[in-house]
């Protein structure tokens, strides 16, 4: 610790090349101590056991490999020469895994060994190996995975299939040149191991990196911002954080990391991307496609830049939205406020870790619930809708009546209560714009309608006929008070539990008719219940109704008291021809109280940020000024200077961020012009004199998605 580092790494010079203080190195400890009451280290016998398994199954690997050579006619000297070996990453190979953590793994193999292999052949070796259950292929995720467990020890395996006839024992994986001629499944799984060793090779100081990654990683997970899925940041995320702030002060003690960590981030400026190193030139001319917002106007739309350090460079929280950016944002403010009390000896390092009271935060909640029929079955489900709900919370967001919707990353389980065992339920937070007294009754409808649409017509819901029987998602408005209704009594021992006085009836879907009747108080819950099999009997059996007859139910629609109940019949969508399409309506209440249909079959795109968001200031610095005086201003203006001096320093920060926002322009016209359709939060669509509702909406590719109840809250935004 007492040896000063004078090496530059990262894209400008170091903030500060001060060694520790005796504080510091006593705060260090305290922190180590700390982390260890939270068991974020494992033990002797774990690292022990875990060495045994990876050995075992580099083992069987190389088993399995001469096996496929002699087979694929290969001589028994050359399966024996021809290598394959097991690599791990992320959390492994950084060093700051914990008890019972899992390993990510990579079989890299020769070029005769195809991917076709390691999905038949080898999973046929693994299911004989004692010792190895519970093993699920996932052959078409973005990235092919086997799931499996090793002697209780839980392992994601990812195959590479290298373009040389042999593999050596300990290959230089960073190496450009082992990317040729491969194809972008194999890329995207070598990436995993160049990103962990990139991130490793750019740090100062290991140790130091290691101690303090532990501890951001616990209190990103105590915080419930730790979810790459959900829109928050993921464990390479972090990774790359800390081994910027490692950067920045590369001379700093695991403390100082920590308390610099939340001291940079609450004032970065996320129009700027973190980058670790200079972007890498394809040199080579691979032409794999990389994070570059002047060639790719996507990429303009990221709300978080966080780039990984290894070509290809991506960017590792596209997932990020306006909310959750906000929330984490947030919570860099907090930490860096209880950073400062525990260097002033007011507050201990547990203060940092405490849980977020998530479930006491807000008054409204939305509650997403997947049911399946089996355990088994459950796993796929749930992880389909958790990799949606992230559309919802985006077009939460655009409801002009939501100030931010707040998700939990954590999913919880059944209840004594429920009368389904298998079943997984996610909730979000709703806070509402304030107003002056206003009452306002919030339709959700649209909201939902675009979220079910996402589940339904993703790929793995149309390509699985296992996922089509038995399966069910459930959204639901609950206020606070009814929260026990949902959640194990250990998460709200303090909330009495509350019966819903929610009185839903709806008649069974048959084989001719779809209509559901749904009654129920304003105030209450109100749920949408999505059964696939069901939605493909009504998108089969669609039958044309009238304009008359539709005339006739707006009619009679527009007399009912909102006051009182609310009652909504969904039925099945017709365009304004009178024609049937492939289509569902949705069923709400105009401001008059009649009930309008409208399609609402719109794939989601999330639209870009609005330029005083994420849009470039190349005369803004990366960081925001803050609250600022004596040695913390200095320091502030030194970070200020990481971007607008980027070409004296070499530092491409700057150069990408020139032309983003004229990148990010396109795209924004793009999104105008689709939300531009939307004339309130009902989804209605407008549309020319004389066109027909079935041009806006092209549903014949879809999977028939059944209409989603009315979701109406009461809202008194004085009081909200």
């Amino acid at each position: 610790m007492s040896t000063q580092t004078t090496q530059t790494l990262g894209v400008t010079s170091p903030l500060s090349l001060a060694l520790p203080k005796p504080q510091d190195v006593k705060l260090t400890k305290e922190l180590v101590e700390c982390l260890e009451r939270y068991d974020m280290f494992d033990t002797k016998e774990g690292h022990e056991h875990r060495l045994l398994v990876l050995g075992k199954l580099n083992e069987l690997v190389r088993r399995w490999i001469y096996q496929i050579s002699i087979e694929k006619g290969k001589t028994e000297n050359e399966a024996k020469e021809v290598g394959g070996n097991i690599f791990t990453f992320g959390s492994y190979r950084l060093g700051v895994h914990g008890k019972g953590a899992d390993i990510d793994t990579l079989l890299v193999a020769p070029r005769h060994v195809d991917r076709s292999d390691f999905f038949s052949s080898f999973i046929e070796v693994l299911l004989k190996e004692k010792g190895v259950s519970n093993v699920r292929p996932i052959p078409d995720a973005f990235v092919p995975v086997i799931k499996l467990e090793f002697e209780s020890i839980e392992m994601d395996l990812l195959f590479a299939r290298l373009a040389q006839p042999f593999v050596s024992s300990k290959p230089d994986l960073l190496d450009v040149s082992l990317l040729k001629n491969l194809d972008p499944k194999c890329v995207r799984s070598l990436n995993g191991c160049r990103v962990t060793d990139a991130i490793l090779s750019l740090v100062p100081n290991q140790e130091s990196f290691r101690y303090a990654l532990r501890a951001i990683k616990l209190w990103a997970k105590n915080r419930g911002i730790y979810s790459n899925v959900l829109g928050y940041l993921g464990g390479v995320s972090w990774a790359i954080l800390v081994a910027r702030t490692s950067q920045l002060y590369p001379n700093a003690v695991a403390s100082t990391i920590v308390q610099k960590f939340f001291f940079v981030f609450e004032r970065w400026d996320w129009r700027t991307p973190v980058l670790l190193k200079k972007m890498d030139e394809d040199v080579l001319g691979l032409n794999h496609p990389v994070w570059d917002p002047r060639i790719n106007p996507s990429d303009a739309s990221h709300l978080m830049p966080i780039i990984t350090p290894a070509y290809p460079q991506q960017n590792s929280t596209f997932n990020v939205t306006v909310s959750t950016r906000s929330i984490m944002i947030k919570e860099f403010k907090r930490g860096l406020e209880v950073c400062e009390d525990i260097v002033a000896g007011r507050k201990g390092w547990d203060d940092l870790f405490e849980l977020l009271a998530f479930f006491t935060l807000y008054k409204h909640y939305i509650v997403i619930c997947a049911k399946a029929s089996s355990a088994e079955q459950l796993k796929k489900w749930s992880g389909l809708v958790e990799s949606k709900i992230r559309i919802l919370v985006s077009k939460l967001e655009i409801n002009g009546s939501i100030e931010l919707a707040h998700v939990h990353p954590e999913s919880f389980g059944a209840i004594p209560s429920d009368s389904m065992e298998h079943l997984r339920r996610w909730f979000i937070g709703l806070e509402f714009k304030k107003s002056d007294g206003e009452v306002l009754n919030l339709t959700l409808t649209y909201e939902i309608q675009m979220f079910t649409n996402a589940v339904m017509n993703s790929g793995p819901m149309m390509s699985s006929s296992e996922l089509m029987e038995g399966t069910y998602v459930e959204v639901k408005h609950v206020k606070r008070k009814e929260l026990p209704n949902y959640l194990p009594s250990t998460v709200l021992p303090s909330v009495k539990k509350r019966k819903s006085q929610l009185n839903v009836s709806a008649s069974k879907i048959n084989d001719n008719i779809g209509d559901v009747q749904i009654k129920g108080e304003l105030d209450d819950e109100t749920s949408v219940k999505i059964d696939p099999m069901a939605c493909k009997r009504l998108g089969s059996q669609l039958e044309e109704e009238s304009s008359a007859k539709r005339l006739k139910q707006q009619d009679s629609g527009s007399g009912e008291s909102q006051s009182d109940s609310l009652q909504c019949k969904l039925l099945q969508n017709e365009d304004s021809e009178g024609s049937a399409n492939n289509g569902f309506t949705r069923t709400g209440f105009s401001e008059s109280g009649s009930v309008e249909h409208v399609v609402s079959n719109d794939s989601f795109v999330m639209p870009p940020p609005d330029a005083d968001e994420g849009g470039i200031n190349n005369e803004q610095p990366c960081l925001s000024p803050g609250k600022q005086d004596g040695k913390q201003s200095t320091e502030s203006s030194q970070i200020n200077s990481l971007c607008t001096s980027a070409s004296s320093q070499q530092s491409l920060c700057l150069e990408l961020g020139k032309d983003l926002l004229a990148a990010r322009k396109p795209e924004q016209e793009a999104s105008q012009d689709r939300e531009s359709r939307v004339s309130d939060v009902d989804g209605k669509e407008k549309r020319k004199p004389g066109q027909k509702l079935a041009e806006l909406t092209d549903t014949s590719k879809l999977t028939p998605v059944a209409p989603v109840k009315k979701t109406l809250i009461q809202l008194n935004l004085k009081s909200t």
